[in-house]
């Protein structure tokens, strides 16, 4: 039975379906890449605040990075892991709403302190690379899955290149956020209770 369902696929024309997945597995991607490459102008945003427009310490900014790639490792392993075991399409929905919701989290702190904020801003970017390992594996093996034999390798860099629009608008936003918010900060308590 579920080699005729592999056949019927292989061999199918190209559809609308096959357009929708790769726009979901796509925008998994893109935000993916958007959410690993968002981090390092925003760093430079909490230096402003934090660290009296210097920049933040070099330990720190590592720390952050390393917050979601070690998440994203462990997460390829879980998700990938329970992929296989459950159910990939069930998996890929809970891996993105744990980066839905982690991507939120980040932006804000029950506190007002800098170490309790980067220890916050870390944990929910390890949280959130958690998801976006668990995105990573379960997009391309859903692409495929879902692509006939000659169309699948079309179809994986179709969804692959979401990342380099993601890096891209992550880096638009950002600047857009900073020309939109370009006013001077002369105390840094000011920002007290307000999203970071």
């Amino acid at each position: 039975m579920a080699l005729k369902v592999l056949a019927a696929l292989d061999s199918a024309k190209t559809q609308y379906y096959h357009f929708k997945a790769i726009i979901v597995a796509g925008m998994g991607l893109f935000t993916d890449a958007y959410d690993l490459f968002c981090l390092p102008p925003i760093l430079k945003l909490l230096a402003r605040i934090y660290y009296s427009h210097k920049d933040v310490p070099t330990a720190v900014a590592s720390a952050m990075l390393a917050a979601a790639l070690l998440g994203a490792a462990v997460g390829q392993l879980v998700f990938g892991h329970l992929g296989d075991r459950i159910g990939r399409r069930r998996v890929y929905g809970f891996s993105l709403l744990l980066m839905i919701f982690s991507a939120i989290w980040c932006g804000f702190s029950a506190c007002t302190s800098r170490s309790c904020v980067l220890l916050t801003l870390g944990f929910f970017r390890f949280a959130l690379g958690v998801g976006i390992g668990g995105d990573y594996p379960l997009s391309a093996t859903i692409m495929s899955e879902f692509a006939n034999r000659r169309t699948r390798g079309a179809f994986i860099a179709a969804v692959f290149s979401m990342q380099g629009f993601g890096i891209l608008v992550s880096s638009a936003v950002t600047m857009a956020v900073c020309v939109k918010g370009a006013l001077p900060l002369t105390d840094p308590t000011s920002t007290s209770g307000r999203r970071r």
